[in-house]
């Protein structure tokens, strides 16, 4: 797997600017080279600060929109347009904006779907869809990823791998259903490391003094059990994409200056 690799801006607002020119590129030269690009979205208020930057990108229109698979990390399993679904999010902060092909937008099963309250059911489907989607040329039984974006959150989770939990453990599974998350709700559907790990590149977004301790600890070599986000990696890059009050307790030997 990638070492990471920092880059700090000087405030929460210019991080996403620059985070959505540098994924508007990601894509268009995936589909220069392969004819679509494949990217797995993340929620939070990074995530979403990320797509309403992207939304407003002069350069937006350089993507061809009905040529680009989009994922999800994780999601609340929660009925379908539920305000707290990251998808209903998303559609909101840009999907709905952008001429999208619908069978391109693989959102996770929601509570009131065919699976009902049967969260495993839902994520062996998403891992199946996932499966279906993946070719010879890739790793595993899932596509290989162009670019697949993590919010960090306080106590160092991403997607919904949470410390300790049994999700953050599992190794063979690409799919699993979360129970007892420690943040509402407590029922999820996430991606796990080794699904993660099969990304092209994975870019992990942390912005606000609230995630401070938590990139600190997460890239000071702590196991991925006690801090998933340490074991988020790409196989070609990975990359931390901080503000300024993120990065504030970090080393200033691990950084390079702020962006400007």
């Amino acid at each position: 797997m990638s070492t990471p690799q920092l880059v700090v801006h000087r405030d929460k607002e210019l991080m996403a600017q620059a985070a959505a020119a540098r994924l508007l590129t990601k894509i268009v030269d995936a589909q220069a080279s392969r004819g679509t690009a494949s990217v797995v979205l993340t929620g939070g208020r990074n995530g979403n600060g990320l797509l309403a930057a992207l939304a407003e990108a002069p350069a937006r229109d350089a993507v061809d929109w009905t040529r680009l698979d989009l994922w999800w990390g994780d999601e609340r399993y929660l009925p379908e347009g539920d305000p707290e679904r990251n998808v209903t999010q998303a559609r909101a902060a840009l999907l709905d904006s952008v001429p999208l092909d619908p069978a391109r937008v693989h959102a996770m099963p929601a509570s009131d779907g065919p699976y009902g309250a049967d969260v495993e059911a839902a994520a062996e489907a998403y891992a199946a869809e996932l499966a279906k989607s993946a070719g010879p040329e890739n790793h595993g039984s899932v596509p290989t990823f162009d670019v697949l974006m993590l919010g960090v959150g306080p106590d160092t989770h991403v997607a919904s791998l949470f410390p300790e939990l049994p999700a953050v453990r599992e190794t063979e599974r690409t799919v699993v259903g979360v129970h007892g998350a420690p943040k509402p709700p407590p029922t999820r559907i996430s991606l796990t490391l080794p699904a993660i790990r099969s990304a092209r590149e994975v870019w992990l977004l942390a912005a606000g003094e609230d995630k401070a301790e938590a990139a600190a600890i997460a890239l000071s070599g702590a196991g991925e059990i006690q801090a998933p986000a340490a074991g988020a990696r790409g196989r070609r890059r990975t990359l931390w994409l901080l503000d300024s009050a993120a990065a504030s307790q970090l080393p200033r030997s691990l950084y390079p200056p702020a962006s400007p």
